[in-house]
């Protein structure tokens, strides 16, 4: 934040970084006065900017570090943190319109019209994305707001008002980001970081047009060294904002190339010709010279008709293809003689509605530095200061892996609302399950999860923390996003319904215990099967008599008779859990001390879910008692008779943990791990992080507030939801 005075009030320090000089105040607001400590202006030793951007970083960075320094001497503290504007070069503008719904009927807040602001930005980013034809990336500079609606009529304040519905036409600039960029390495390079940045154009109307007078049709020039930023009011708002790449530095140029002087000498006789009478200069030689300002205003006259021109036809096409009402003119380059004379010529006004503005709209400004005249160069830097007050609380600006975001600042912004913000997918922030597989045990369907990935790896100001940090003013944030885990991998030993139960038999009196059929995709499977996605999988709970007789290896000697539960059969007749067998086998293989054996096979092994993996698990089996004791014994010809090989226990694998709690009233279950925290429940509901609109999620566990990262217990109460601004 900004420096404090001791008296409470907070010092701001606000840098007009110009073309041609870069001009640093430090002062504070008391009540509509806007008091300056400290003040200074240095120029460029070389053309280290040119149309508004910055070409030498370094050269720039070494005058802001000297304006910054001088400061500190004249105030006695150390100043950390600046405001900055950044010229019109390469600016586009969206104007669109964005509306915001209640549930009912709302006393609106400030805060609701602030988060209507943001969806408006989102809205014009969009549309600029869309209709982009450059190579550039573009970053959200400012915002004007044109109009408000409630209940779809037009109103000029919202605030206090009720509402089932708000609206507002906007205004959002943009600039590219590689003059962002500059602005930031060059700040930095002076050992501070930016606390608000705007348009110079919406820093220098705030003070040039007050409110009263936005109702007219009014055009705003900042005629600097090397843009002109133009303004448009009408109708009580800034209706638009535009530039034009000739200003000043254009009429520099030609008083060198004709005197043979160098750029700090034509801008000094530029600067004395706008007083009349005669100025004395040196040329490159050495030799010294003096002529009229006469002569100068004769050289420009030319230029100045032009920049005239383009600048009348800029604000023309700003306003409907028409003139506005009167012109103001800020900034240095408009001092030059015949500009707000050619202006109102070309836009067809009076000249007396074509006029500087200077001391008269920095009424409310005091300097404490006796030595400051009130001018129009003044108007931009004292804008920018001004303007701090109005993003404060409300915006902030952090780096996000690169790249510049702004933030409704709520005060309470973290990691994921930067994410958000920069359109970062929220699948990358948590760790990644992998590929599930879906199939279907005896009808009813399963779902065998992937492992869970590794968590994306968060650094804040290079420190390792978590998506739950808070942010403060240029954050500076990276994050590696989450990484995807194993695919699922389940066999048949590893569904509940194939481990828990054997079918078992009574056969001439001795208990035979066999394991149970599985068929997939009707064929018969060993225990080892990898399950695939979409496989149907029966689980047989009864064998055939030929089936049963091979698994036992007897032959059944046919011409005696076999019995089942006291009943006539054959080979095909079907037997189930505890059904009682009888027949006669062949010699060769009557050995009834082998049918008197606990036959076991692999698919004996009590398995649990593989880790990594979430079965839902049902039972579907039928026994003995669900059959009727019938002669008419079904059969089943569908089944091959395959004999299945017995083994030994494997190793079990750790059993998991299912555990229920119940989120936004619904019971659910959290299945497939030892433990889970809170950001396993986003695995279970349908909630889109991505559509925050500017509002901010709200996460509690038994009526606390929730991190991401806590760990989740049975019973717990979970609520996620939107909080509406």
């Amino acid at each position: 934040m900004m420096e404090r005075k001791e008296a409470g009030e907070e010092l701001v320090f606000g840098l007009d970084i110009g073309t041609r000089n870069v001009v640093g105040t430090v002062g504070y607001r008391i009540g509509k006065e806007f008091v300056v400590l400290a003040q200074y202006s240095k120029e460029h030793e070389t053309r280290a900017m040119i149309d508004g951007q910055i070409h030498d970083i370094g050269r720039v960075g070494a005058i802001i570090r000297e304006v910054k320094e001088n400061l500190e001497e004249q105030i006695g503290r150390k100043l950390t943190s600046v405001c900055i504007a950044a010229a019109g070069r390469v600016l586009k503008t969206i104007t669109t319109n964005i509306e915001y719904t209640f549930d009912a009927e709302t006393l609106v807040t400030a805060e609701d019209i602030h988060t209507m602001d943001l969806l408006g930005i989102e809205k014009a980013q969009k549309e600029l994305a869309e209709q982009n034809d450059t190579k550039y990336k573009f970053y959200c500079v400012g915002y004007s707001v044109v109009r408000y609606y409630l209940n779809g009529e037009l109103f000029f304040n919202l605030e206090s008002h009720k509402a089932d519905k708000i609206g507002e036409d906007i205004i959002v600039t943009f600039l590219p980001e590689d003059v962002i960029d500059g602005l930031y390495s060059a700040v930095a390079l002076a050992e501070l970081t930016v606390a608000n940045m705007t348009l110079e154009p919406i820093a220098a109307i705030d003070v040039a047009i007050p409110e009263n007078y936005r109702m007219l049709n009014i055009a705003l020039v900042d005629v600097g060294a090397g843009t002109s930023d133009i303004s448009i009011t009408k109708e009580g708002s800034i209706i638009a904002y535009g530039m034009i790449p000739q200003a000043g530095d254009e009429i520099s140029d030609l008083i060198v190339q004709k005197y043979l002087v160098d750029f700090h000498m034509a801008e000094h006789i530029k600067l004395e010709s706008t007083k009349g009478g005669d100025i004395e200069y040196t040329d490159i030689m050495g030799l010294n010279y003096t002529i009229s300002s006469e002569e100068i205003w004769d050289l420009v006259e030319e230029t100045v008709d032009k920049i005239a021109t383009d600048v009348a036809e800029k604000i023309k096409e700003l306003n409907g293809d028409k003139s506005v009402s009167a012109t103001f003119v800020v900034g240095g380059g408009g001092k030059i003689h015949g500009f707000t004379e050619k202006l109102a010529e070309k836009l067809g006004l009076p000249k007396e509605r074509v006029a500087l503005r200077g001391e008269e709209v920095l009424q409310t400004v005091t300097f404490e530095q006796p030595d400051i005249k009130k001018d129009p160069l003044l108007v931009t830097p004292i804008g920018i200061c001004l303007n701090y007050y109005d993003q404060k609380n409300r915006f902030i600006m952090v780096h996000f892996n690169g790249q510049h975001i702004k933030l409704y600042d709520n005060n309470k912004l973290t990691v994921v609302d930067a994410a958000i913000q920069a359109g970062f997918p929220n699948e990358s922030l948590f760790p990644k399950r992998g590929k599930e597989i879906n199939y279907t045990v005896n009808g009813n369907p399963k779902i065998a999860r992937g492992e869970a990935g590794e968590s994306a790896v968060i650094k804040v100001n290079d420190k390792i923390t978590s998506i739950n940090a808070p942010l403060v003013p240029n954050s500076v944030i990276t994050v590696e996003p989450s990484t995807m885990g194993a695919p699922a991998k389940v066999t048949i030993a590893d569904i509940a319904d194939f481990t828990k139960e054997d079918v078992n038999f009574v056969v001439n009196g001795k208990n035979i215990h066999c394991p149970k059929f599985v068929e997939v995709n009707g064929n018969i499977e060993l225990s080892s099967y990898e399950i695939k996605e979409g496989d149907v999988i029966e689980t047989r709970s009864f064998y055939t008599i030929e089936q049963l007789a091979e698994f036992m290896d007897v032959t059944i000697d046919t011409d005696h008779a076999i019995m089942v539960n006291n009943r006539s059969a054959d080979l095909s007749t079907l037997v189930y859990e505890n059904f009682t067998i009888e027949w006669v086998a062949e010699a060769a293989s009557a050995d009834i001390s082998k049918e008197e054996e606990t036959v076991g096979t692999e698919n004996d092994i009590d398995a649990e879910e593989t880790s990594g993996t979430e079965i839902v698990e049902t039972e579907n089996d039928t026994n003995a008692e669900n059959v009727e004791d019938s002669t008419d014994m079904p059969t089943v010809e569908s089944i091959t008779s395959v004999p299945l090989e017995a083994s030994k226990p494997e190793k079990a694998e750790p059993a998991q943990v299912v555990v229920p709690i119940i989120v936004n009233g619904i019971p659910m279950q959290l299945t497939g791990k030892m433990n889970y925290i809170f950001v396993d429940i986003f695995d279970i509901i349908d909630f889109d992080l991505s559509k925050a609109r500017g509002r901010g999620i709200v996460t509690r566990v038994n009526g606390k507030n929730a991190e991401y990262m806590q760990p989740v217990n049975s019973g717990d109460v979970v609520e996620i939801y939107w909080e509406e601004n």
